[in-house]
């Protein structure tokens, strides 16, 4: 086992017990696994009122501190419906239902804002736009949809979109001959067959992650490089077999294999080929595949 799979391994398991030291996962900036109590989140009105104390929320924080963890609540709630579109949000009842002050909420709402999730406008206040104004691109309102109502549509289009970028990025990847990166590939797909014999989908996964994001920023367009992060945070929250690498096996880490070895000769119709095979290897493929649509 090579240097780099033995400390991507034992982070990913130091990772998982909870005892990882400080900095040691930096190198690997991969997201947690996501906790159980984001599906369902509390409505604004009724219900136990300890559960809207984001101090006590530490299952869902990730460790942002009171600013961040208020962005998480209140996104899961506009996300999920919760807070419905048009729903004006008034600073002073946020604070006091969530018993944080008025500066943390006033920069959560600003970042919200940033998300499309909600907007400010002079006497008018702050209120929950529609779903068509989300940046759905967003990696966290993508994570708040996949644990969500809406998840089973966040699966198909998260499908459909790896489905559109990762053959051609591929492809293009193919044509730059990076030594370095080409030797990085390599050291995943080595990670990943470590992990698999071993049984260790949390390894498996990461370095799974870091192959396709990899893989397509050095596609050599800064378009799809953007969209690196978004194939990341698909694969971290697809919740089921929507692709051939969401689960460990030997067909997947084959066809890792097979788009290392086409890179390396520089075949990007080999590349591509091998990609495709690998975003169709399970059985229920005809569900997740786009179909052609009818114009």
């Amino acid at each position: 086992m090579s240097t780099l799979a033995h400390t991507m391994m034992t982070a990913a398991r130091s990772a998982e017990s909870g005892l990882a030291s400080p900095g040691e996962l930096d190198r690997y900036p991969f997201a947690e696994a996501p906790a159980v109590d984001r599906v369902g989140a509390p409505a604004w009105d009724g219900g136990d009122p300890e559960l809207g104390r984001v101090g006590r929320r530490a299952a869902g924080s990730r460790g942002r501190g009171l600013h961040g963890q208020l962005v998480q609540q209140l996104g899961q709630m506009i996300v999920s419906g919760d807070l419905g579109a048009d729903r004006p949000l008034v600073p002073e009842e946020i604070g006091q239902r969530f018993e944080v002050s008025r500066t943390v909420v006033r920069e959560s709402l600003r970042v919200l804002e940033a998300k499309g999730l909600v907007s400010a406008r002079p006497n008018v206040g702050t209120r929950v736009r529609p779903v068509s104004d989300w940046n759905l691109l967003d990696p966290d309102i993508i994570e708040w949809r996949a644990f969500g109502p809406q998840r089973d549509d966040q699966r198909r289009e998260l499908s459909e979109l790896r489905w559109t970028i990762e053959p051609l990025a591929a492809r293009l990847a193919a044509g730059h001959g990076r030594e370095d990166v080409q030797q990085r590939l390599t050291d995943m797909v080595e990670i990943m067959g470590h992990a698999l014999a071993q049984g260790d989908a949390l390894t498996f996964s990461r370095a799974d992650s870091e192959f396709h994001s990899l893989l397509i920023q050095v596609a050599g367009n800064r378009m799809l490089e953007h969209l690196s992060g978004i194939v990341s945070a698909a694969l971290q929250v697809s919740g089921g077999p929507v692709a051939g690498c969401d689960r460990p096996n030997e067909t997947s880490l084959a066809h890792h294999g097979r788009i290392c070895d086409a890179l390396a000769a520089g075949d990007g119709a080999a590349a591509e080929a091998a990609m495709r095979q690998l975003l169709t290897v399970h059985p229920e493929v005809e569900r997740v595949v786009p179909a052609p649509r009818e114009h």
